[in-house]
């Protein structure tokens, strides 16, 4: 197999001062084979980050730095690096460690043999807590209910890509971006590669609940109007049940009038029930209303704060 393509490895940093380093060291033995480079796009950090990639930078001009003056979100972050990346094939991961660097070679060998994009998938998950294993299969099932492009399970950001797939995606002109969705709806050849998930090396995660709701909500409105089809059926479920009940009322009243009570009860659950399918409609609603007022603004995806070496 030659040698002599060019390797870009995407890297979206935020906080992970004490990582840069470590990541550093191993990405570079992973590499030494191959012509490449690295690109850390710091997404508005508020510690050092920055500062540790420059240490490395100024070492290495192979190692670059795109600086955010903001936290615009790690899907947006990868945009950047994907928009900078030279290689022939480009490879995304994060900098927690988890995502071991030392599967890069198998990635690069399946890229050789003609699949377009590989993914590295987790053949273990016993580092991450019950909930977190929980929501993420719970993610992945509901993504792959909903939407009409199957999403592979288990697979993060960690992947290669050909040249071609990014060029795809670096001209898609949507704001919102779900690339876990996108790459997937290429249907470009695929394999995989696994690996066994490792414990964070330093610092905490920044997904928190709230955060891998909103990445949930994004990627299902991105990728499936089947919610909204939901809803559909849901008013007219919930119309038929309505339609139902009076036809109850009119009978009772006509056939058992000495019995009729009319209850507070059956009163307030219908008007709870009501009232929840109507919400939750408005979300569903109001959540691609919103994903169409962001497309039409059609603000840029990122600001860029800073570059070294690019």
């Amino acid at each position: 197999m030659q040698n002599n393509f060019l390797v870009s490895v995407v890297i979206p940093v935020f906080n992970e001062e004490k990582n840069i380093l470590p990541l550093g060291k191993l990405l570079l033995s992973a590499l030494k084979d191959h012509p490449y480079e690295i690109i850390f796009v710091d997404d508005g950090s508020t510690d050092n980050t920055a500062s540790e990639v420059k240490k490395i930078a100024k070492k290495n001009t192979s190692v670059k730095l795109v600086s955010f003056y903001r936290n615009f979100g790690h899907q947006m972050a990868l945009s950047a690096g994907y928009q900078i990346a030279q290689g022939d094939c480009v490879i995304s991961l994060d900098a927690d460690l988890q995502d071991p660097p030392d599967v890069i070679s198998s990635m690069i060998k399946k890229w050789q043999n003609g699949a377009l994009v590989v993914y590295a998938k987790r053949k273990e998950r016993e580092v991450d807590g019950a909930f977190k294993k929980t929501t993420a299969r719970f993610f992945y099932k509901l993504m792959n209910f909903l939407s009409d492009t199957p999403i592979p399970e288990d697979v993060g950001d960690y992947r290669l890509m050909d040249r071609k797939v990014v060029d795809d995606l670096n001209h898609l002109p949507e704001q919102s971006l779900f690339l876990r969705g996108l790459v997937a709806w290429g249907g470009y050849p695929s394999d995989f590669v696994y690996f066994e998930r490792q414990k964070r090396h330093a610092g905490d995660t920044h997904y928190t609940f709230s955060k891998m709701l909103n990445f949930a909500l994004e990627g299902i409105t991105s990728f499936s109007i089947k919610p909204l089809r939901l809803a559909t059926y849901l008013g007219f479920i919930t119309a038929v049940i309505g339609f139902l009940g009076i036809i109850y009322a009119v009978l009772g009243k006509i056939f058992l009038p000495a019995y009729w009570v009319t209850g507070w009860a059956a009163i307030f659950v219908g008007i709870m029930f009501l009232g929840g399918v109507q919400l939750i409609t408005i979300g569903i609603i109001g959540e691609y209303i919103a994903k169409i007022y962001k497309e039409v603004q059609k603000r840029p995806r990122y600001l860029i704060k800073e570059k070294v070496n690019v």
